[in-house]
């Protein structure tokens, strides 16, 4: 019998999207598996404390899950202003390592074990010095993990730019990546945010053991390949997902939701993209006829156009009341004609509870990992729309290997996609027969989420072994 309680220190870098997940994980450890969890949190000052506290509060409430929020340090002196984000948060994490260092040291108890994510693992060091075992934690999938890690290879393999090839990547065991597929660091070897990726690569190969946010029937194929990846030296991969949000209501309903109550089962399409998403000005006028023209109901999630600095106001109170001004960027007039058929809302949406609610039938996502749980975990079939980072390779995981989304013939990067083709695979999602059938099949996917997550369940168990792991390590330093 262990003699103490394990305690676990979760360190994430910069952004909702890193951040959530960890108190989501920390979370499950704490009331699941009786750990004592302490989650440190870079932030950067772009968040306010307010924002901070609203967002933390609904994690850490009702239970014990400390926060320690630690300044981000200074980056201005260290990288160009042009730098790319990748390079960006890395960066912010190493020139903040003293400050972690110093977090951790003041901590009583003292953590025991120590779990990052993959932008943190130059912070390893501080495992070192304070003999805790290490733990990388990647809130995306498997497939995306085999292309992370086989990158230190493909580096070596592959002459020239890897877009311009012709020929699919074959990461052993995998799914092979088309060219269109990579990563954002992938697109330009010759660029700064290449170089720093791949010593992420190198620092996850590092790690005593890999935390995955996906689980074992969804992706049987990568996770084996992961696991005979020679490059990962065999180090434990431990499928702990899904890790998402979920819906439980509290308080007083939304408008939003008032308005979705109003609307027949299954008639409504989401789209929204994403906490970091942004369209071109051509792109969101496009975007807004093809819902207008689809005749589908819709709630849309809408942010300025990229380079655009002008403050709109945009209702008094949704779509559902008269507009204040309608923004120049939605076509003249969209707001008038589809203020029976659709709901616009500024910049934010309760999405779980969105997604949850039984008159929503399709969700038009950017396709981030954690955007894509939520669907998944509400039973919602998607249009994958991918934007950037690893999101191109989550719609073709999507579209061809899951079924239970439709897509751009072209990537929404490459070209504006039409009215007439948003228009057809709204129709094609909310109508056809197409679109009933990728219901049915995430449907499946949904109980299969919830059968992981179940005790006995592949991610209960696999979470068990990660702690079992926890504790053997730290019986053998001693």
């Amino acid at each position: 019998m262990p003699p103490k309680t394990l305690h676990a220190a979760i360190l994430c870098s910069p952004g909702v999207g890193h951040l959530v997940p960890a108190l989501l994980f920390g979370r499950r450890l704490v009331t699941h598996h009786n750990l004592q969890v302490t989650i440190l949190a870079v932030t950067t000052t772009t968040t306010t404390p307010t924002a901070q506290s609203q967002l933390l509060t609904p994690f850490t409430a009702d239970i014990h899950l400390p926060v320690i929020q630690i300044p981000a340090a200074d980056i201005s002196s260290v990288v160009s202003p042009a730098a790319k984000v990748v390079t960006k948060i890395c960066t912010m994490m190493r020139e903040t390592i003293p400050t972690i260092r110093t977090t951790i040291s003041s901590m009583d108890p003292r953590p025991d074990v120590f779990v990052a994510d993959i932008f943190s693992t130059e912070s390893w060091v501080i495992a070192e010095e304070f003999g805790m075992p290490k733990y990388v934690f990647n809130t995306g999938n498997a497939w995306f993990t085999g292309l992370f890690t086989y990158s230190l290879v493909l580096d070596k393999k592959v002459v020239g730019q890897y877009v311009d090839q012709t020929e699919l990547f074959e990461i052993p065991g995998c799914k092979p990546v088309r060219p269109e597929e990579v990563v954002d660091p992938m697109l330009d070897r010759d660029d700064e945010d290449y170089r720093v990726y791949l010593n992420q690569a190198i620092g996850v190969t590092l790690a005593d053991g890999m935390l995955i946010n996906t689980w074992e029937n969804l992706e049987p194929q990568s996770l084996q390949a992961l696991r005979n990846n020679k490059i990962l030296r065999s180090i434990p991969v431990y499928t702990v997902g899904p890790i998402a949000k979920k819906y439980e209501p509290v308080g007083l309903k939304t408008e939003v939701i008032e308005w979705l109550d109003k609307q027949p089962e299954r008639s409504v399409i989401y789209v929204s993209f994403g906490s970091g998403g942004t369209l071109s000005a051509e792109q969101i006028t496009e975007l807004a006829w093809g819902l207008e023209l689809s005749q589908q109901r819709f709630v849309w999630v809408v942010r300025p156009p990229f380079g655009y600095d002008k403050e709109v106001s945009f209702f008094k109170s949704g779509h559902s009341g008269e507009p204040n001004s309608e923004p120049e960027y939605l076509p003249e007039g969209f707001l008038t004609r589809t203020k029976k058929m659709g709901f616009v809302v500024r910049s934010w949406a309760p999405q779980v509870e969105i997604l949850s609610h039984t008159s929503v039938g399709g969700f038009l996502t950017h396709c981030g990992w954690n955007s894509t749980l939520e669907s998944i975990s509400s039973g919602v079939a998607m249009i994958a729309w991918a934007l950037y980072a690893e999101q191109r390779m989550n719609a073709t995981m999507l579209t061809e290997e899951l079924k239970v989304a439709v897509r751009p013939e072209v990537l929404p990067t490459k070209k504006v996609v039409g009215r007439e083709e948003v228009e057809k695979m709204v129709r094609c999602l909310i109508e056809g027969e197409e679109g009933k059938a990728m219901t049915e099949k995430v449907k499946r996917l949904k109980e299969g989420a919830e059968e992981a997550l179940s005790v006995n369940g592949s991610s209960y168990i696999s979470t068990c072994n990660f702690v079992d792991d926890c504790w053997s390590r730290i019986q053998q330093s001693i």
